[in-house]
């Protein structure tokens, strides 16, 4: 929680020094939104240090087949969206309660409970087309113009109250509301401004990207229910409140957009929202009753996966093997219906057979996350390190602020005896979740390695420099 705490004061900081250096020179932001407090590139770098705290604190979705499907239907999104700086970085985080943020410099963090609320795509998408109209509108910045000359400590609040959530819900809920309580009625108003305008064009996102207009108000009323069951508020409604009236003007609205045949209820969402509650359900025979339950009238290939895949993780194989085996032909040839195969094989220890499955999705679908996990998993099982470094290597030049990635690579380089490599990978771990000091410790030990080549001490020597400039980049005190 210090790092938590430190990081308001971080933002406020960085905050308070943009704003003096803007005041004084009065120079207008060339190629932004007409606002001259904070510089599009500023946005990014206080993006980029905010994510860096937040994979400090959260824990990060391991499945890779949920978060390649949160990012692929982002993405999807994009295109259809008014946004102009397309440098994102989308985090999905092993959070089981709702909540959706974007954040300055085109950060957008999905809690993986989100999933488990939506009742279909179009109401999951409606979510993050809202969020990235935050980003295209540059609300953040507009939110900061507006509060200047009032509470320029607001944003930088606010960014740490979401840091606070996405790291521990009950404190982040105590946080937000006292950084709302703290602001001022006519704060309040421009943020209500601000969700107007994101619901507007987050519905011309939506549809233009082939979605239902009524699936805001739909997963709008998703929202107000989860609220009214609750305890307390989901998080994402301290920050995003839904009223009756909010539902109101999403419906009006969405009767102003062609009634043209859209997405439905997709296979893929279905899948995946299965996994989720199967890795949620602390007793997973209930929920498997359930499905089995649900198959006697509705025995389809979505209901078919939640069977096999919660089985799987009962390990209750042979069931598994039998609804695997009664796929449709179409789905049975999917790579949703082809990776669990392989995640079966994985889970009965067979590996030869799983490698064999994976290798050939691997050379089929390169790139793919969900694959590229799955088969260095195996690897590892397998005792071949080397192949899985390679694989992991791969996913890190591609994905270079995958934290998971560098973590697991450091496992396999520690397998294989390559210490050098190890020493690299921790340092990139450490960095990118802001644990500078330990990174330059790790650096320390590198470079004292006897074995250690010039080169390779070239290489740690200039990260060490990058650590420096890390460091100073997450604690701005002018």
């Amino acid at each position: 929680m210090q790092l938590i705490r430190s990081a308001i004061s971080i933002f406020a900081s960085l905050i308070l020094s943009t704003s003096t250096v803007n005041a004084e020179s009065e120079l207008p932001d060339i190629g932004g939104s007409g606002y001259s407090i904070i510089t599009l590139q500023q946005e990014y770098n206080l993006g980029r240090a905010w994510a860096r705290l937040l994979r400090g604190q959260a824990r990060i979705y391991e499945d890779a087949l949920v978060s390649q499907y949160i990012e692929d239907l982002t993405w999807s999104l994009v295109s259809h969206s008014q946004l102009q700086d397309k440098r994102l970085e989308i985090l999905v985080l092993d959070n089981p309660t709702i909540n959706a943020f974007a954040a300055p410099g085109g950060i957008i963090g999905v809690h993986s409970g989100l999933i488990l609320t939506a009742q279909s795509e179009g109401q999951l998408a409606s979510v993050l087309a809202h969020e990235l109209a935050h980003l295209s509108q540059r609300h953040f910045a507009a939110q900061l113009e507006e509060q200047r000359r009032n509470r320029p400590f607001f944003l930088a609040s606010m960014l740490g109250s979401l840091l606070v959530a996405a790291a521990d819900p009950e404190a982040g809920v105590a946080a937000i509301q006292s950084s709302m309580a703290a602001s001022i009625s006519s704060r309040l108003s421009f943020s209500r401004q601000n969700e107007r305008e994101a619901d507007y064009i987050g519905m011309q996102t939506l549809t233009s990207a082939g979605y239902s207009p009524f699936a805001m108000s739909e997963m709008f009323t998703r929202l107000q229910e989860s609220a009214r069951f609750s305890k307390k508020p989901p998080e994402f409604l301290l920050t995003h409140p839904v009223t009756q009236s909010r539902i109101s003007d999403a419906l009006n609205r969405a009767e102003q957009f062609p009634k043209d045949k859209s997405i439905d209820n997709t296979l893929h969402f279905n899948l995946v929202r299965a996994r989720v509650q199967a890795n949620y359900a602390k007793d997973k025979t209930p929920l498997l009753k359930k499905y089995q339950t649900l198959q006697e009238t509705t025995d389809n290939d979505d209901v078919r996966y939640a069977i096999a895949y919660t089985a799987i993780k009962l390990k209750e194989f042979e069931l598994a093997k039998a609804e695997i085996s009664k796929f449709s032909k179409e789905f049975s040839n999917k790579l949703s219906a082809r990776l669990l195969r392989a995640e079966l094989a994985t889970e009965e220890e067979n590996y030869s057979s799983a490698l064999e499955q994976l290798q050939t999705l691997h050379s089929l679908y390169p790139g793919n996350h969900a694959i590229s996990f799955l088969i260095a998993d195996v690897y590892l099982h397998a005792n071949q390190p080397e192949k899985a470094s390679e694989v992991y290597e791969k996913i890190v030049q591609n994905h270079p602020n995958d934290s998971r990635a560098w973590y697991l690579l450091a496992e396999s380089y520690g397998l294989e005896g390559n210490i050098i490599g190890v020493h690299e990978a921790r340092i990139e771990y450490f960095l990118l979740t802001a644990n500078v000091d330990r990174a330059i410790k790790q650096i320390d030990y590198a470079l004292k390695d006897p074995n250690i080549t010039e080169s390779e001490k070239a290489r740690v020597e200039q990260r060490k420099k990058d650590a420096l400039v890390i460091r100073k980049s997450l604690d701005l005190r002018y």
